[in-house]
């Protein structure tokens, strides 16, 4: 113990400084080392941004990184400095309602995280002190309690398994809110540890936190009286996870290791990065435009008015005269104080109300996809999910669309087809295996050999019965795969029945009925690295056998060739129908051979450094040399409408990419039942096979293949849209797999094959369909990023179901996830969730047109009406000396986006349907009308802005032409600057709200509602707000005759 202190203190031991050491129950270790309590985080979970003291800074600070807000505040505070032309009211109050609106809607979304993290937190748990229950709430718990966690109860934090009601010693989980598995996952309590709990006297020592829900490495030291420390290792199997479900189980008790924001779970919830939306940029490139504009009115009026004062008599009049302290200002200052005061004039051209309207619009807008009656999946009781409202728009603008296939594509739900035993098949036309190879010329050894590795080499438990029933009757399956299950009620149907597992003996009922008990020494996990997994048991007669699964391509080349070739047709046959396949393998152990393996196996599960890696070494020690029995075909059903969703995606333009890890074979059958591919399609394939070429490199016949391809397709296809060499003659698909793939993106410098990328893009691109087949998580992300970031930034679209999407829908544009099988970490990481792969027909073609048609017309149209509302008063400055005048009253001016224009363009902005969405849904080619922001490209922006310079200038000038002969009023006064602009503004307020009114296809209620109610309001306002200055403007015309002495003249 002294030893390993020191050398901890003095740093020689390099492996202890990312571990913890945890003392179980908090009781002291044996006399030998002093407790001291080490400090970790208490067991808070903290999902909030605000708290009640940095709201108001945080908020505020955040909101002005927004270029339009700190725009307007540096107006507003040169308006409250400058002496300019318009009242600080005028920005100020647009502005406070911008920041006032959108603290409102984050302060709440806030408070509901506060909410939430008080139901958690507040808690009631059960927890072992000093060998009494006690109740305690969840926030309290510390790293070391023992805590109590009864069956349907979460997990309060990460704990380490110490003691189950179960049995054997083991316990089911649910991690379905965590990494995406709805599957019951079995774990193990850490063994020889003490019945009674009050007198275990243990320390662990593991890893620091760190967010990898898969990995988990550690040790625990157990103390007894007299005697050395029993040392015991801990992984993943020991580890119950926060915010997983007890299931199956009575009762639990776990010690906590990792609390609070150190829990995996919290480590996992961070932050996604911010996606913007195409929309989102064309606005910022739309504001810079006429930023220019605004630039340039206020040159223009001050360059003319200096020019226009230049002039004899012109700067300073008669009736105007300037203070001593005007005339002593410096020339430049002045023009550049007469600069910002028409910068304040005219800055309202740029809508600063748009923000607010626009994310209220996707806002409001995203509720219709959660209410959409066609989502609602009546077996999951739940329909679609909007995780991210600020893509609404997006959904109509996808060029690309980036698929799993199982899961997705398919159903996930699988069955057993039929199976090969030593190159014999074996269908379930008959359940009676040993009947049919009698016939088919097999063996029953190796039948019965085959059938008893399918009831073993597996991690499927048996439910509970709650009855007293016979077992087989009643029992059900838990597996983390639905394959497992799959394989062992197919070996139910040949006559094989896997009872269950008791106190590490798995039980065996054969055809004879009889009962064969196994017990298992060691599992040896399933890993996507290897594709493979394994179990050692050993039989009554004291044999020591390994059993093996996986991939054909992992298995294949541990086995003996002549078994192989009996094996493989079989397989790839199975693959080309569209089955999953697996190969099954044995090896009967020596003694020597397995006290080698056994020593390995504890060896390397005692390492806090590199676990994995000496598991692995391991593992390929022990799975060689084996003999190859036969292989299963599991069939995976493609999901409900799953061709017709695939066809119309293709027929709007869209081109789909399959990104799989399943073989070549399988997948390339799922793209032919979905219609991806036709019999017609010439397919390019490019994988490991295709390159293999005696004396040359796999580099080289690359190249070689990817140039050809080019050169054989005609030039001009390039230039026809969309892109693609396929025509109405002849469509091409593109099939690669993950070794090729590794060539591609990850080619070497030295080598003649940096054009890799850019040839194989340009061959995906001109190909309607792309299979990529055998593809790991992180290159599914890097096939979305290569398309995303590739000429032109097409928008792309991910969709899948399972946690190894996670990846590529976090990449993409848009994320879907499917409420699958599989779990729900797909759904949490995605933008958006639906139950099934068909509901994405109508997200796309239906939602996703329309969302985009209706905030393309509102962005469009709010340029159009400040463009219509602003040229007015520039225009007036030329008739009134460049003086800075307003033309407009500043109630107007502050109210005209606020209140008498904006709530007609968000209405219309949700409800509108230019088309109606069963149209869109029926003529999928409507979508490729919008594609590629179609309406908000500079043509459509352009003829916006010219119609709001034609209006602006027709209600100037036509407002002027009724004014040039002069009219008295019934008072005998002549109409004023303010009658003229008044009614400037009363034409302004009518025409565009009536271009919206003619723009509008679909109405409803609340389209006459607010458009007419907005008009009326806006003559409401102008009688009340005209009354109110009328009558201070008599009051001060009385006063001041008054004053002077007059006697004062009704009026």
């Amino acid at each position: 113990m002294l030893r390993r202190r020191l050398n901890r203190l003095f740093g020689r031991d390099e492996r202890k400084v990312d571990s913890r050491t945890i003392y179980v129950g908090h009781r002291p270790c044996p006399a030998t080392e002093a407790l001291i309590p080490p400090k970790f985080c208490d067991n808070r979970i903290v999902s909030s941004k605000y708290t009640v003291w940095n709201f108001l800074p945080k908020n505020l600070f955040e909101q002005f990184r927004r270029i339009a807000n700190f725009y307007f505040l540096i107006i507003f505070l040169v308006q409250v400095i400058v002496d300019t032309p318009t009242s600080p009211v005028t920005s100020g109050l647009p502005l406070f309602f911008v920041i006032t609106v959108t603290a409102i809607k984050q302060g709440y979304e806030d408070w509901l995280r506060h909410k939430a993290d008080n139901e958690v937190n507040k808690y009631l748990v059960t927890v072992l002190e000093d060998g009494r229950r006690a109740c305690k709430e969840s926030e309290k718990i510390k790293v070391g309690d023992v805590v109590e966690v009864v069956e349907d109860e979460t997990f309060p934090c990460d704990l380490i398994l110490l003691q189950s009601s179960r049995e054997d010693e083991t316990c089911f989980v649910t991690t379905a809110s965590l990494d995406g598995e709805s599957n019951h996952k079995t774990h193990y309590t850490v063994p020889d540890t003490e019945r009674n709990l009050e007198s275990l006297s243990a320390t662990i020592e593991c890893e620091q936190p760190q967010p990898d829900l898969y990995k988990f490495v550690g040790r625990m030291h157990i103390y007894r009286n007299n005697q050395e420390p029993a040392v015991r290792s801990l992984g993943p199997e020991n580890l119950l996870l926060k915010g997983a479900t007890l299931k199956n189980t009575q009762k639990i008790y776990g010690v906590a290791v990792y609390s609070g924001m150190e829990t995996k779970m919290a480590l996992n919830y961070q932050g996604k990065s911010q996606k913007r939306s195409a929309v989102e940029k064309s606005i910022n490139a739309f504001l810079l435009v006429y930023l220019c504009i605004l630039v340039s009115k206020a040159l223009v009026c001050t360059t003319l008015k200096y020019v226009w004062q230049s002039r004899p008599g012109q700067d300073e009049p008669w009736y105007n005269q300037k203070t001593q302290k005007e005339k002593d200002t410096n020339l430049y200052l002045k023009m550049f104080t007469d600069f910002l005061s028409f910068m304040v004039l005219f800055n309202f051209i740029i809508p600063v109300s748009m923000y607010v309207t626009v994310e209220m619009q996707k806002f409001l807008g995203s509720f219709f996809i959660s209410w959409d009656k066609d989502f609602f999946d009546p077996e999951i009781q739940e329909g679609a999910l909007v995780n991210t409202s600020d893509l609404n728009e997006e959904l109509g603008q996808v060029e690309y669309v980036f698929t799993d296939k199982t899961g997705t594509l398919t159903q996930n739900n699988m069955e057993f087809i039929e199976c090969c035993i030593d190159g014999f098949q074996y269908k379930q036309a008959n359940i009676y295996g040993y009947q049919m190879a009698q016939c088919a010329g097999g063996t029953t050894e190796k039948e019965e050999l085959f059938l008893r590795a399918l009831c073993l080499c597996h991690t499927v438990q048996v439910k509970e019965a709650t009855e007293t029933v016979h077992p087989a009757d009643i029992r059900g399956f838990i597996a983390s795969s639905p394959d497992e299950v799959a394989l062992v009620k197919g070996a139910m149907k040949y006559g094989f029945k896997f009872l269950g597992t008791e106190s590490k003996n798995m039980r065996v009922m054969n055809r004879n009925n009889d009962v064969e008990t196994y017990e298992l020494l060691h599992v040896l996990n399933f890993d996507p690295v290897r594709r493979r997994m394994s179990v050692l048991v050993r039989t009554k007669s004291g044999d020591i056998m390994l059993f093996c699964k996986g991939a054909d391509s992992s298995i294949f080349p541990r086995v003996r060739q002549d078994e192989v070739d009996r094996i493989r047709m079989h397989v790839e046959r199975n693959a080309t129908e569209g089955y999953r396949t697996l190969c099954v393998a044995y090896k009967l152990l020596s003694s020597e051979e397995y006290d080698q393996a056994d020593t390995g196996l504890r060896e390397a599960k005692l390492a806090l450094q590199d676990r994995e890696e000496k598991l692995m070494a391991v593992y390929n020690q022990v799975e060689t040399g084996m003999s190859l029995i036969g292989a299963t075909a599991v069939e995976d059903r493609l999901q409900e409408e799953a061709a017709e969703t695939m066809e119309a995606l293709q027929g709007a333009g869209m081109k789909v990419w399959v990104l799989t890890g399943d073989k070549m074979e399988t997948a390339k059958s799922t793209c032919y039942a979905c219609r991806l591919f036709q019999r017609s399609t010439e397919l390019l394939e490019l994988t490991v096979r295709t390159l293999v070429d005696p004396g040359r490199k796999r580099e080289e016949r690359l190249q070689e293949l990817s140039r050809s391809w080019v050169k054989s397709k005609p030039i001009s296809a390039f230039s026809v849209p969309p892109r693609s060499w396929s025509s109405a003659n002849q469509d091409y698909g593109f099939i690669i797999d993950g070794a090729t793939l590794s060539l591609v993106l990850n080619s070497s410098p030295d080598s003649n094959s940096s054009c890799y990328k850019s040839l194989f893009l340009q061959i995906c691109q001109n190909c309607t369909t792309v299979l990529c087949c055998r593809m790991a998580p992180l290159q599914k992300a890097q096939i979305v990023k290569m398309v995303k970031t590739s000429k032109g930034s097409p928008i792309t679209l991910s969709i899948g179901d399972g946690a190894n999407d996670v990846s590529m829908i976090l990449e993409a544009h848009v994320g879907i996830g499917i409420k699958g099988r599989e779990g729900r970490q797909a759904v949490r990481n995605s933008d958006y969730a639906i139950p099934k792969l068909k509901h994405l027909k109508k997200l796309l073609l239906g939602h996703g047109h329309l969302y985009y048609v209706r905030i393309a017309h509102l962005v469009q149209y709010f340029f159009y009406k400040n463009l219509c509302f602003i040229l007015p008063q520039f225009l007036y400055q030329f008739f009134c000396g460049y003086s800075q005048q307003p033309l407009y009253d500043a109630a107007y001016l502050t109210m005209y986006n606020i209140c008498f224009t904006s709530m007609p363009i968000l209405a219309n902005s949700l409800l509108e349907q230019h088309i109606c969405i069963e149209v869109l849904m029926d003529n999928a080619a409507l979508y490729r009308d919008v594609a590629k922001n179609a309406m908000l490209r500079w043509g459509p922006f352009l003829y916006w802005t010219l119609l709001g310079v034609y209006q602006g200038l027709l209600f100037f000038f036509g407002v002027r032409f009724l004014f040039s002969n002069p009219a008295l009023q019934d008072n005998g006064q002549v109409f004023g600057n303010w009658s003229f602009g008044t009614i400037v503004f009363t034409v302004l307020v009518f025409t565009v709200t009536l271009k919206l009114a003619m723009d509008t296809r679909h109405w409803t209620w609340i389209n006459h509602f607010v458009i007419w109610g907005s008009l009326a309001f806006y003559m409401f306002f102008s009688f009340f707000w005209g009354g109110i200055i009328c009558g201070l403007s008599i009051a001060a015309l009385r006063k001041h005759h008054r004053a002077v002495g007059l006697r004062a003249h009704p009026v």
